[in-house]
């Protein structure tokens, strides 16, 4: 059996599959023309295929994607349409996730980026802060999807004392720390309630531009918006209008609809606007997790045995 590596990989952890696997033959390529040189023949592959790649696979029953998304994959209908089981490592990046969401939070209603303006200029103005802190305890949190990261988002919540809703595409029971969770018929009284409201949700044909103009009006004034999943979901150019007239009061957003965000975007330099280069997973614990998550599930393909995160292809999850 031949599994294709198409991902950047530490040399050490291709040592260890093969030692693990021996009767697996392992190849490694990144470029494009290795990969297509490589993929006819491979059984499984590590990566997420272009077209291209995919349609040149002649024997491919199982892809793993080495993140969570797997938006890429519907501009390539044969893939959705097809029996190749997709996977994904989803399970890692929770955590490190929802992590983010709170540090974007606290930057905001602790004047962080403030506080070390001034610190760099050795300001001691302790006068200029007073009342300009928000506290979370006791405001309304509004999650849109509540999979691993919206859960991982609602427990830290939680413990900061707010209320947690959350609106999902599926039916599903509240966990104890949210409140309730609402089918989509509900995202715009969601979106009324929420002093804070945290999108968590994949890039899907259902979610791709479901937070459009009319709903980001409808957002409470005064509310922040954390943006921690997929860009396209939310219409941006009505997000910085409602950030520069100041009904919006600020914006986390560690992914954009463009990526990497072009450097004429108003959003580099708003000052009620914190951006990240979609980074908000990247920690060593996360990157061990997805490599456990892989060799797993080689062990359980040759084994003949379920799969852990098995992405349905037409729902784009």
């Amino acid at each position: 059996m031949k599994v294709l590596l198409a991902q950047s990989l530490d040399s050490g952890y291709v040592a260890e599959l093969r030692s693990s696997f021996p009767t697996v033959d392992f190849r490694t390529a990144t470029s494009r023309e290795d990969i297509l040189r490589e993929i006819p023949d491979a059984d499984v592959l590590l990566g997420l295929p272009s077209r291209e790649t995919f349609l040149a696979a002649r024997q491919l029953r199982w892809i793993h994607n080495f993140g969570t998304g797997i938006d890429r994959i519907m501009d390539i209908p044969e893939l959705v349409n097809s029996e190749v089981v997709l996977t994904n490592a989803r399970g890692p990046h929770a955590n490190p996730m929802a992590d983010h969401v709170f540090s974007m939070m606290l930057s905001f209603t602790h004047c962080s980026r403030e506080l070390w303006e001034d610190q760099k200029a050795h300001r001691w103005q302790g006068q200029k802060y007073y009342n300009r802190y928000v506290e979370l305890h006791g405001r309304t949190m509004g999650i849109l999807a509540l999979g691993g990261i919206g859960e991982a988002v609602a427990r830290r919540a939680h413990g900061f004392g707010m209320q947690v809703y959350a609106v999902d595409i599926q039916p599903l029971s509240a966990p104890p720390e949210v409140k309730a969770v609402w089918g989509l018929e509900r995202l715009d009284e969601l979106l009324r309630i929420s002093d804070w409201f945290v999108i968590t949700a994949p890039l899907t044909r259902l979610s791709r531009g479901l937070i459009d103009r009319r709903r980001v009006e409808l957002l409470k004034p005064g509310a922040y918006v954390i943006v921690i999943s997929r860009g396209g979901i939310l219409d941006e150019a009505a997000l910085i209008d409602g950030l520069r007239s100041g009904r919006i009061a600020g914006a986390g957003l560690d992914t954009m609809a463009q990526e990497p965000l072009p450097t004429d975007s108003p959003l580099w330099d708003m000052p009620n606007v914190i951006l990240a280069p979609h980074t908000s997973a990247v920690t060593p614990e996360m990157e061990a997790g997805r490599l456990q998550i892989f060799r797993e599930n080689l062990r359980r393909f040759l084994s003949g045995e379920s799969f852990l995160y098995v992405c349905d292809k037409q729902a784009g999850f």
